[in-house]
């Protein structure tokens, strides 16, 4: 009888010795392309990119000849916030949010004296699940209100686009008919020092 408790008592032993050490765990991927998207955007936060205009729309003239900036500055959760200087022009941000439906981009613009322009808080939200490197936004109706009004209703068929490639590139689109800007910064190369608004 004592032998038999013995070798219970040595295989429950051995039992112990092999068996497995638990897993630290390992980093949780993004839930879904629109996540990845989002978590590669944040990957920016803190660093400021130069710019160029890639399109060849006379009407980006001004663009193209400008140094262009995007200052990845104010990050949350759910909201990062890109200034994007043209030359002296400090007027423009990007807000770009994660919501519980997709993604949202708007154009956030101020005057000198940091009061919003009239023509502010126009942008869409996608409308498919896109890729981690790039999401789309179709004009939404507050903005077609808001181009109505203004006299500028040509951008009521606006469609704007975010990609960011980690590494290599980050670039914004717009595209509409007879319209396409697309301005590509080099990651590769974050300036050194993030420039104060």
């Amino acid at each position: 009888m004592k032998q038999i408790v013995s070798m219970a008592a040595a295989f429950a032993l051995s039992a112990c010795a092999t068996a497995p050490a638990p897993m630290s765990a390992a980093p949780r991927a993004p839930a879904s392309a629109q996540d990845a998207f989002f978590f590669n955007l944040k990957a920016l936060c803190g660093q400021t990119f130069t710019g160029r205009v890639v399109t060849a729309d006379a009407i980006d003239g001004e663009f193209a000849r400008s140094r262009l900036l995007m200052h990845v500055q104010e990050c949350s959760a759910n909201e990062v916030r890109i200034p994007f200087w043209v030359g002296e022009n400090r007027s423009r941000t990007w807000v770009i949010t994660r919501t519980t439906s997709g993604v949202r981009l708007k154009h956030d613009h101020r005057h000198e004296d940091g009061t919003e322009s009239e023509l502010s808080q126009y942008g869409g939200e996608t409308t498919d699940v896109g890729t981690a490197t790039r999401q789309e936004f179709p004009v939404d109706a507050f903005s077609r209100d808001l181009f109505t009004r203004r006299n500028a209703a040509v951008s009521n068929a606006n469609v704007w686009a975010v990609e960011v490639q980690p590494h290599r590139v980050f670039a914004y689109e717009l595209r509409r008919p007879d319209r396409y800007l697309r301005v590509e910064f080099d990651l590769t190369e974050p300036l050194i020092q993030v420039v104060g608004r």
